[in-house]
């Protein structure tokens, strides 16, 4: 498995302004790289250009907001956008946010982890988290439930550090 971009924020901690946020994309790119070689797939040029738009800042996008990037850029068309996500979403590249019918790079692409995330309600800014209790607590009760839980994604709203 492939390790989370270095300079991504730790599940405690925002991005700040000493944040390497170059680095942190540099890093995004490159694992997203590493994980279509080795799955046997390729991260086409328009692929590697949305995870970049998705990776701008760690605030969610939605796909119109990436659509309408791509196009000043004198490219893509709504089914392309969308297709182009679909696959950074199973490849572990990126996560869809259903609260804000958005997307935002995965901080630990290529390891098997639930989304769970920390979202700022004022400045959409966000934390992405890999708590094991959580996802346990969750499967627990699925199970208690007759459930079985194909994927979980975890969306806390609040204030940010930055925000309160």
């Amino acid at each position: 498995m492939t390790a989370a971009p270095k300079s991504a924020p730790s599940p405690s901690r925002f991005a700040g302004a000493d944040h390497d946020h170059a680095g942190c994309v540099a890093a995004a790119l490159a694992a997203a790289e590493s994980i279509c070689r080795k799955n046997g797939t390729r991260l086409t040029r328009l692929r590697r250009r949305v995870l970049e738009l998705v990776w701008q800042s760690h605030r969610p996008v939605g796909a119109y907001a990436l659509l309408d990037m791509l196009r000043e850029e004198g490219r893509a068309a709504p089914p392309t956008v969308y297709r182009a996500l679909d696959f950074l979403q199973a490849h572990g590249l990126v996560h869809r946010l259903a609260s804000l019918n958005a997307y935002v790079g995965c901080s630990r692409p290529g390891t098997l982890h639930t989304g769970q995330f920390l979202i700022c309600g004022a400045c959409h800014n966000l934390v992405e988290m890999d708590e094991a209790g959580v996802a346990a607590a969750i499967e627990r009760s699925a199970r208690a439930a007759g459930f079985q839980v194909q994927q979980q994604t975890v969306e806390i709203q609040g204030l940010c550090p930055d925000c309160r």
